[in-house]
């Protein structure tokens, strides 16, 4: 694995979310000094935050991501510190994971469980599809341990370093073929195959065209298991950014990185400045670690490397979040539903390739505070939902302040029809976010899901975190390796501390140590 060479004492990280955090605190724990420089006044970068108050009381928004697996990389990242997630967690497993709601009114309910799974399955699906989940869980099993050290949890120098006898056994799994045939030969209940394979749109592709090596997502939410934090999502960021200060980081909030001074083919210092437009610090740095979008990191490196083609970018979201009556007493309300729409394969089509909306839309609704009802108050319930939508390179011409209202306004027509809210319900407000919204806050192609996992941008083929021309620049984040979503991105953080300090004998033994806080 190649290195930066020289002196690394100081780090300068370029933003406090999840990425810049993680690989703050593996460069902490390695005895580096750390100034992180974030753009923001809180932590978090896509895992946002915002604060609504009606005539009812105060609501606590999530902004980003709402699904959070694979804790124990979090454990990992304080752990380099000498901490753990207890001391700055109290994490809720949710059981189940996801209710699945269908067009044809039938409902599945998705437990991490293997027993309660496979019985749910055999009362639902019948005999055949419970025998092929015993199966399918083997194989999502055997993939993710195939893949997390040597590939998803590696640092990459060229696409030669794929070569040896683990690539063999990804191969023999069929992790290069694609994924929904491979569910497919599983589980011959279609509703099945939708739970065990709408992962890949996470990673910007369909399932029909995804690689089977992204099963692994699958794995990581239906078998290892889906978590929230009391308090929000928000309080990863902010527990991760308290134990680095703790550790002796400095975080600078409400500051814009401008530009990276040079000396040779070294950067030298950052220079950032506030919200109030003064003339700029320069932080003097021995090492520096970029984790904005990848146009943005680009820019300031002076140019993006050349690739045979541009890249492709995920699909989008419209997102609304709103403040409604609670819901009525023994409704069945889960923390998290996928309300699948008639449509499938079609539906890809029209967000990915057509440039249109959903005719018939699969949702992400999430009701967070079913299970910390301190987020909302007293005889109201927040709600949140997700539409995938096409991003702005592929729908360039969409006016999306004419169309993200009535789009929203849509959705809570289809959430009512399919009797996810009262249809008499009423909400007291409402945000939206629109792919406008996200390129307006410097998000490539209007998409918070950065570069889609392409066989072309995976693995050795991702935008690469090692710079060509600059000598001590690491790149971290959702652009760049392994990449989009939550524990990819923790992972990020800890392979862009490892190019300055090398592997760290506990990670290479304890990567996947699970965590200690189960209620």
């Amino acid at each position: 694995m190649k290195r930066i060479e020289g002196r690394t004492d100081h780090v300068v990280v370029v933003g406090a979310g999840l990425a810049g955090l993680s690989a703050a605190l593996h460069l902490l724990g390695s005895g580096r000094r750390v100034t992180i420089v974030e753009r923001e006044t809180f932590p978090g970068g896509r895992a946002g935050r915002l604060d609504v108050t009606d005539d009812h009381g105060e609501y606590l928004l999530d902004t980003g991501p709402t699904v959070l697996t694979m804790p124990e990389l979090l454990d990992s990242a304080l752990a380099a510190v000498g901490e753990t997630t207890a001391d700055r967690l109290d994490l809720v497993r949710l059981d189940p994971a996801y209710r699945a709601e269908f067009a044809d009114g039938s409902a599945i309910a998705v437990h991490t469980d293997a027993a309660a799974m496979e019985h749910e399955i055999r009362e639902t699906c019948g005999p055949d599809s419970a025998a092929g989940y015993r199966q399918l869980r083997r194989w999502l099993t055997d993939l993710y341990r195939a893949e997390m050290t040597s590939f998803i949890g590696a640092n990459m120098d060229s696409p030669f370093s794929l070569l040896g006898p683990e690539l063999a056994r990804l191969a023999a799994l069929g992790g290069f073929g694609r994924l929904g045939r491979r569910i497919e030969r599983f589980l011959p209940d279609e509703r099945l195959q939708r739970i065990f394979s709408f992962q890949a749109l996470y990673a910007g592709v369909a399932p029909r065209h995804a690689l089977g090596a992204y099963g692994v997502i699958a794995y990581m939410d239906t078998v290892a298991g889906v978590w929230f934090p009391r308090g929000g999502m928000r309080s990863v960021g902010t527990a991760l950014a308290a134990a680095a200060v703790d550790a002796g980081a400095e975080i600078h909030y409400g500051r814009t990185v401008t530009g990276l001074l040079r000396s040779g083919d070294r950067v030298a210092a950052v220079r950032h400045t506030g919200p109030d437009g003064d003339d700029g610090t320069e932080t003097a740095c021995d090492a520096v670690v970029l984790t904005p979008e990848l146009p943005a990191v680009y820019e300031l490196l002076g140019g993006a490397p050349r690739r045979p083609a541009g890249l492709r970018w995920s699909p989008s979201a419209v997102v609304v979040h709103a403040g409604m009556p609670a819901s009525t007493p023994g409704t069945a309300r889960e923390h998290h539903t996928i309300s699948f729409g008639a449509a499938w394969d079609g539906t890809f089509r029209e967000i990915i390739d057509d440039g249109r909306l959903m005719s018939d839309p699969s949702l992400l609704v999430t009701r967070p505070g079913s299970t910390d009802p301190g987020l909302q108050p007293a005889g109201r319930e927040l709600l949140s939902v997700l539409a995938p939508c096409p991003n702005t390179v592929v729908a360039p011409g969409v006016d999306w302040g004419r169309v993200g209202p009535a789009y929203a306004a849509e959705l809570f027509g289809v959430l009512a029809e399919r009797g996810l809210v009262d249809s008499a319900a009423e909400p007291s407000w409402t945000r939206l976010w629109t792919p406008q919204d996200w390129a307006d806050a410097g998000m490539a192609a209007g998409t918070p899901f950065s570069a889609s996992h392409t066989l072309a941008q995976t693995g050795p083929f991702r935008p690469r975190n090692l710079v060509r021309g600059v000598a001590n620049a690491i790149l971290a984040g959702c652009g760049t390796t392994p990449g989009v979503g939550i524990p990819p991105v923790l992972i990020s953080g800890r392979l862009a501390a490892e190019r300055i300090t090398g592997p760290r004998p506990a990670e290479r033994s304890d990567r996947a140590t699970r965590p200690r806080v189960v209620h």
